[in-house]
């Protein structure tokens, strides 16, 4: 896939005339309708004025192939991250309602199992020694200030997957480091988690907070590693067309 196409076809295409004449001459053609100048981005030339002009140093740095690719990666991380989020936003909600309304709920949930009895003793279920009917009663056991600690947990941690989601959306080198500070933080609870009982939502969800730890410390060069930020900016100037055709200009 041609990501830089692909993004150009979506955005539009982005011209910028250098001021050095060698460089100029590279970017620049003339064509029976007019001037045409190559997309800093995709390298197709395109008809009419360039978007920009000025000292080749000072053009915008347009990511292309490869750091396109990164981008849509770290944007699907910021998706799923801004998911499990509102899912958590939800999950505090409720139970700070369940933490005012505990009696009220307590008293319908007993008053209900002697009805379920006779269906789940027809299907073998036995009603009074299950699992999911215990979790509830422990659950109706807590006093309202532990729920409402709970809550704020829940509200605390939905924050930050959210402000995790905000950082990796728009790219921000803050929100890499603070997505791999916050999900290395929970890695230890979700293997305890997998030491309790094994499920392909809790596997999956492992797998996919180390592939987004390895994955941006490795790409964006995170902790000094692979030559850290320098090094990173390096490769995001190296990349760009007007540093690679002043490269082939300068060989010529």
């Amino acid at each position: 896939m041609d990501w830089s196409l692909l993004t150009c076809a979506r955005k539009g295409h982005i011209t910028y005339a250098p001021d050095e004449p060698r460089l100029k001459l590279r970017l620049h053609t003339e064509t029976p309708i007019g001037d045409a100048w190559r997309c800093l981005r995709c390298g197709a030339y395109i008809h009419g004025e360039p978007h920009g002009a000025g000292p080749a140093d000072r053009a915008p740095l347009v990511k292309r192939g490869k750091e396109l690719r990164d981008a849509f990666i770290m944007r699907f991380f910021a998706v799923e991250r801004i998911i499990r989020g509102l899912v958590v936003l939800a999950a505090a909600y409720g139970v700070w309602r369940f933490s005012s309304h505990r009696g009220s709920i307590q008293r319908i949930f007993e008053k209900e199992i002697p009805l379920l009895r006779p269906l789940a003793h027809q299907v073998g279920w036995d009603l009074d020694h299950s699992k999911i009917v215990e979790s509830f009663r422990k659950v109706f056991d807590l006093n309202e200030r532990t729920l409402r600690w709970l809550a704020l947990a829940l509200l605390a941690y939905a924050a930050i997957e959210i402000i995790e989601a905000v950082g990796l959306w728009l790219l921000q080198r803050w929100g890499e480091y603070f997505a791999v500070v916050a999900t290395s933080f929970g890695l230890p609870i979700e293997i305890y988690e997998l030491t309790e009982r094994i499920t392909a939502v809790r596997i999956g969800a492992l797998v996919i907070n180390v592939g987004l730890i390895v994955y941006i410390v490795a790409t964006k060069r995170l902790f000094g590693v692979r030559g850290g930020k320098a090094a990173h900016e390096a490769h995001l100037r190296g990349a760009s067309l007007l540093e690679v055709e002043e490269a082939a200009g300068a060989d010529a």
